[in-house]
Parts: structure tokens; C-alpha cells; sequence
């Protein structure tokens, strides 16, 4: 695995753990921790996380042994 895989399967790690405390609490820590789902920084974590989910999806094609 290399370095570009990790950073992405630790934002889409993050993304996760943020997704199930707004279904399970409905907090959204990203959003409040970066003033709001509005706000330019949240929406740019948000589509990091995104393009970190998509470019992890190689992974289940990948032998990691």
C-alpha cells in the first residue's frame, strides 16, 4: 500500500467516524469544528474524503498480501 492510499484510507476512516455520529447523534463534527457544512473548509474536507473514497476502491481489486 502505498503513501497515497494510506492518507486516503485514513480521510475516508475520518469520513466514516463523522458519518456515524450524525446518524447516531446527529452531529456533524466536521461542520461545527470548522463553522458550519456551508463553509468553504468543510465543504473542501468533504470532497477530499469523496476522492479518498473513490481513488479507495482499488483496494478491493488489490492483492495485499
Amino acid at each position: 500500500m502505498n503513501t497515497l492510499q494510506k492518507i486516503c484510507l485514513v480521510l475516508t476512516i475520518i469520513g466514516a467516524l463523522n458519518w456515524g455520529m450524525v446518524g447516531l447523534f446527529q452531529f456533524d463534527l466536521i461542520a461545527s469544528a470548522f463553522g458550519g457544512a456551508d463553509e468553504l473548509l468543510p465543504r473542501i474536507i468533504y470532497t477530499l474524503v469523496g476522492i479518498a473514497g473513490i481513488i479507495n476502491v482499488g483496494l478491493l481489486f488489490k492483492d495485499l498480501d
